[in-house]
């Protein structure tokens, strides 16, 4: 009684200052909080993609995106509701009818979510959600075509699912064929059939596209036209791409069908020097994304940022005058329509958060490599050779950019980066010679390598162990993950740490590695 007349005496600031904490604290307790409205930040504006991305190798020719204006008058997505994409052989019986008598139900609706755990959910939802239903890589009938899984190696489920793709349903008899979602390049069919969403995908995605061009007959002026959209540089020295080009159709067929499971020739990048898939479990701590820390990660902003960029609209970026899908900058600014996946809609803001909620929140499976004796023994080895200088406990990474060979490191760029400026030697043909080249590399997480795979930053290690194999330094080595179309033989040079250990310490080492 006492306390609460002296609470009536209270003026009503301080009253409230008292009370509303306290009634904050007993409603989270019962699961509910205490307000649900979400400050979303807006991503795309104009001052903060200046300096968001670093410049590319070669200066003059560092990406210009859009306009926050052109941006935010983009029709933002609509969710609809997907289903799994069976094999064939696999299918239920009446399916693919049942399929196309449902009804679209839109399942994504910012009102809705009021905990961590709601943009959570709905961030898994749109993770796995295409953003292309015209079959930008493959389409309807490739996925109903048997050949299509045993050509390409496709893995499955054990119920005989595709995870890489999904049946997106807009209406009744509306049932369309769902590419390029985060979830296609960052799923992973484990050894035991189980799924890890967010690790080193292994979606054959390259020999897919080629499967779809080859089995569509598309012509060499198509080949060398979607392939120019892809990875065209014509502005960096020796134009690769424009040689590949001038290969000719069954050359270029076979660089796509040369990158492994577990890399994947993204839009920007190559099939010359095609990035291994990131993990992206822990990348909440990693402050550069993609392997030439293309897109700085300082807060939950960036990871916005570089979601909405990847996620196609970076095909309407000028590097000088040039942009890969021939557009002019008085085109773009007059607003005539763009047909290209990814390009004439983007996820709210919102979307995006959820997306980097979920994203940040991925955390690894039970590792089944426990600590041994042998292991032991491998972690010391592992301080001794001086690993931990770049791959630092308990992140396992310095979070800093190594120069390529051959890239000088400008002296302003010693007060805005990360940089360890000792180059590891490793190819420097993804960061001199794409479009996302940035002349670094960032220096990995060592964490999780046991369900990662293949290895470098161009899978050119198929596995582990292979990375302290003095061979692969020779130029008759044949490399164990991705190989080039036109070569035979070619040494995988670059980080050649440890290399020199007797086969019982690499065998220590590997062993200690394995249990991160």
């Amino acid at each position: 009684m006492k306390i609460k007349k002296w609470l009536s005496k209270l003026p009503l600031w301080l009253y409230a200052c008292l009370v509303l904490p306290i009634l904050a604290f007993g409603l989270s307790k019962q699961g509910t909080p205490y307000f649900s409205v979400l400050d979303i930040p807006r991503i795309w504006t104009d001052e903060a993609m200046k300096d968001w991305e670093l410049p590319n190798s070669n200066p003059a020719f560092s990406a210009k995106p859009v306009s926050e204006e052109f941006y935010y008058n983009l029709p933002e997505r609509v969710i609809y509701k997907t289903y799994p994409v069976y094999h064939p052989d696999h299918e239920p019986e009446g399916y693919w009818e049942w399929l196309h008598e449902q009804e679209a139900e839109v399942v994504f609706d910012e009102s809705k979510l009021v905990t961590e755990e709601d943009w959570i959910k709905a961030g898994e939802l749109l993770f796995d959600y295409p953003i292309d239903t015209l079959g930008a890589v493959i389409n309807t009938q490739h996925v109903r075509n048997p050949d299509f899984y045993s050509s390409i190696g496709m893995p499955l489920t054990p119920e005989g699912i595709m995870p890489f793709a999904q049946w997106v349903v807009a209406g009744k008899g509306k049932v369309y064929l769902g590419n390029l979602s985060c979830a296609m390049c960052h799923t992973r069919v484990m050894e035991d059939d189980s799924l890890l969403k967010g690790a080193q995908g292994n979606w054959p995605g390259d020999k897919a596209f080629a499967f779809a061009l080859e089995s569509d007959g598309v012509s060499e002026r198509g080949v060398q036209g979607i392939t120019n959209i892809l990875f065209g540089s014509p502005f960096v020295e020796g134009d690769p791409h424009g040689k590949l080009l001038a290969s000719g159709r069954e050359s270029i067929l076979e660089a796509f069908k040369a990158v492994p499971e577990g890399a994947f020739g993204r839009q920007g990048t190559s099939i010359l020097y095609p990035p291994q898939a990131p993990n992206l479990i822990g990348v909440k701590d990693r402050k550069y994304l993609d392997h030439g820390g293309l897109g700085q990660h300082r807060n939950i902003e960036d990871m916005m940022r570089y979601i909405a960029m990847n996620q196609a609209l970076d095909f309407l970026n000028f590097y000088g005058e040039y942009n890969s899908l021939g557009l002019t900058k008085e085109r773009l600014n007059n607003g005539e329509a763009i047909i290209f996946p990814g390009t004439h809609d983007r996820h709210s803001d919102a979307q995006l958060y959820a997306i980097a909620k979920y994203v940040y929140a991925l955390t690894p499976p039970e590792n089944p490599n426990k600590p041994s004796i042998l292991s032991e023994r491998g972690k010391i080895i592992f301080a001794e050779q001086g690993c931990v200088t770049c791959h630092t406990p308990p992140l396992f990474t310095n979070n800093k950019l190594t120069p390529a060979d051959g890239f000088e490191v400008p002296e302003e760029h010693y007060d805005k980066y990360d940089i360890f400026d000792i180059s590891v030697g490793t190819d420097p043909g993804y960061t001199m010679h794409t479009r996302r080249g940035t002349g670094y590399y960032k220096v990995p997480s060592l964490l999780g390598v046991w369900y990662r795979g293949p290895f470098l930053h161009d899978a050119s290690l198929a596995k582990l162990e292979d990375l302290f194999d003095p061979a692969r330094l020779r130029d008759d080595y044949v490399p164990t993950g991705f190989k080039p179309h036109d070569v035979k033989t070619k040494a995988v040079k670059g980080h050649e740490f440890g290399m020199e250990l007797n086969e019982g310490d690499r065998e220590a080492l590997v062993a200690y590695l394995l249990t991160l």
